[in-house]
């Protein structure tokens, strides 16, 4: 699965809007998220790793990375 679909999950579960999201990184981070400027990153899978680790942390959930045997 993608991050997309992964990051579009994780917003539905927690019952929020992206207008919502973007509120809650631009409070968190100080940086300048709008509802548009967060669902082109999203539909562009342009997220950065630290901006994805921000939502998993503001959302309630945990980026967990597994060696594979």
């Amino acid at each position: 699965m993608s991050s997309k679909e992964e990051l579009k999950i994780m917003i539905m579960r927690e019952g929020l809007t992206v207008k919502k999201l973007a509120d809650l990184l631009k409070n968190k981070t100080g940086k300048n998220y709008t509802q548009v400027s967060l669902q082109h990153k999203i539909f562009l899978s342009s997220l950065n790793y630290d901006e994805m680790e921000v939502i998993a942390d503001l959302l309630g959930y945990k980026i967990k990375i597994e060696k594979i045997n």
